[in-house]
């Protein structure tokens, strides 16, 4: 995933990808490539013989999902977040109190 985070928004083809991991043979990486489209990670298009693939997401889109899923196994949610706050940089929480601002004041709310 990460040569495709890398190019995202570009497609690369399945030899592209696979110069990029030079200890793995060509069908070991499309066999890598097959199961990540499987888990909805990746878009694959045949054209001819070159098998494009493409990121379906950015790595922060991907993360942000990750994060949702873990406080869906929890059965507080609410208690989870703010423990989350309470471990969070002054940095990082800064960020976060923007992010949410903007968010207020725009009247949008979203979920990966």
């Amino acid at each position: 995933m990460e040569i495709l985070w890398v190019e995202f928004g570009s497609e690369l083809t399945g030899r592209e990808v696979a110069e990029h991991l030079p200890g793995y043979a060509y069908t070991t990486v499309l066999t890598v490539l097959t199961r990540l489209e499987k888990k909805g990670l990746v878009c694959h298009e045949r054209t001819g013989s070159q098998h494009h693939f493409a990121a379906m997401a950015t790595r922060e889109s991907y993360i942000a999902g990750l994060m949702h899923d873990a406080l869906d196994v929890g059965s507080d949610r609410d208690a989870a977040l703010v423990r989350f706050a309470e471990t969070v940089s002054p940095t990082e929480a800064a960020v976060l109190r923007r992010a949410l601002d903007d968010m207020a004041a725009s009247g949008t709310t979203s979920r990966p």
